[in-house]
């Protein structure tokens, strides 16, 4: 194990939001402006605030970038390792189901569409998010 990872406490904590609506995921294309990742499909995403719990982010994070009504599932749908500009990064990834309005796109992106797990995987690069994505799907 690489010893400097132990040491670090720098981690960014992140969170990630799979939004359902029937077979389909909300996938949105982080707009050219970014600093990380410009043009990446993910699903809605955002760093924790100070202080902030993890399922409070993920609420936070659904409204300002979608604007939709969910119902968020409280339990973590899956977790991973990541680096955001050459920094690690702890991403928590949460369910939800769409329930209502029309998305509303923030600066954050530029693009959405309501993908098929395996078109969301075919459009982003973040494999372990397309990975969840598909888990989000499971009976």
């Amino acid at each position: 194990m690489d010893e400097s990872i132990l040491t670090s406490n720098l981690y960014i904590v992140a969170v990630a939001v799979v939004i359902r609506r029937g077979d389909a995921v909300l996938a949105m294309r982080r707009a050219k402006t970014k600093d990380a990742g410009p043009g990446l499909w993910e699903t809605l995403s955002g760093r924790l605030e100070p202080g902030e719990a993890p399922l409070g982010a993920a609420a936070r994070e659904a409204f300002e970038e979608c604007g939709l009504g969910i119902r968020l599932e409280p339990r973590p749908l899956s977790a991973y390792s990541a680096t955001r500009l050459g920094e690690p990064m702890i991403v928590i990834v949460y369910a939800a189901d769409y329930l209502s309005g029309e998305v509303v796109l923030s600066a954050e992106h530029d693009a959405y569409a309501w993908l098929t797990p395996d078109a969301f995987a075919e459009r982003t690069t973040l494999g372990k998010l397309a990975d969840a994505v598909r888990r989000a799907f499971l009976p």
